[in-house]
């Protein structure tokens, strides 16, 4: 079973920089739809960006330009470099792991939801002033 760690958040001004790790352990193989999720107290949890198997990166038109979701495979590490960070990026933001379509993000006419990912970490917090 997969286990997912967090880590990277903290404390930053408007337009400042972070980068969110999020180390992956407990499989024997990669079929995963990998994403970075985030959410603020008393909303639902809201997709920032998904990776596929192959590397093939979505994100959020919030975060498009600003976010980039990367990937070490040989330390099974996944990262989210955060850029130009504005008050609005404030929240818990979590790794998750879908096995469903074997490492596709895609579910045939919709990229995969909150609802089809199966692995989370316990999120790192992020907080944006300005």
């Amino acid at each position: 079973q997969i286990q997912l760690v967090e880590s990277g958040g903290g404390s930053v001004l408007a337009g400042g920089s972070l980068t969110l790790s999020c180390a992956a352990s407990g499989y024997s193989d990669d079929r995963y739809c990998m994403a970075w999720f985030r959410q603020v107290p008393g909303k639902e949890r809201e997709n920032v960006a998904l990776r596929t198997r192959a590397g093939t990166t979505n994100y959020a038109e919030t975060v498009k330009g600003r976010f980039t979701m990367s990937k070490d495979t040989t330390k099974d590490i996944l990262y989210l470099q955060m850029t130009n960070l504005k008050p609005e990026d404030t929240a818990m933001y979590y790794c998750a792991a879908s096995p469903m379509y074997s490492g596709g993000c895609w579910n045939g006419w919709e990229w995969l939801r909150e609802s089809d990912f199966g692995y989370w970490g316990q999120g790192t917090q992020v907080t944006v002033s300005s």
